[in-house]
């Protein structure tokens, strides 16, 4: 059925991973990837995509790596999917209008466009302090 991609975990993961950490420590790909137990290379993109949006910062050099660009409170769940996945859309309706072949005579596009609403409305509603806060209880 409906499921996030690796991509979106591995992004995810490294997020709450950077906002459990001291606000100005520098993390390397490779200690993320081997605190969560994923691989390095796959979640290498996902965090050259969250740069790319703001929502880590970069430092080269030796002691080089990553940390948050913004406060945990200020990063939604919809933050990190738009910066991993772009536009969500469940269905290919979702996309653009006439995107659709039967749309016309569709009888389950308003429901499909309510459930894509409801899942950006919790997406952009969970912060990740909210995910920090859930897992400390």
């Amino acid at each position: 059925m409906l499921q996030i991609s690796r991509k979106f975990e591995y992004g995810l993961h490294a997020v709450t991973y950077l906002a459990s950490q001291a606000p100005e420590r520098v993390v390397t790909v490779k200690e993320i990837a081997d605190e969560i137990g994923f691989s390095q290379e796959f979640l290498s993109k996902a965090m050259q995509s969250l740069k790319r949006s703001g929502i880590v910062s970069s430092v080269q050099g030796v002691k080089g790596g990553y940390m948050l660009a913004k406060s945990p409170d200020d990063i939604s769940l919809a933050d990190i999917a738009l910066s991993i996945e772009g536009e969500p859309h469940l269905v290919r309706c979702g996309v653009k209008p006439g995107s659709c072949e039967i749309s016309s005579t569709c009888q389950h596009r308003g429901a499909m466009q309510k459930l894509q609403q409801n899942i950006q409305a919790l997406l952009a509603s969970t912060t990740v302090r909210s995910l920090l806060s859930q897992s400390e209880l």
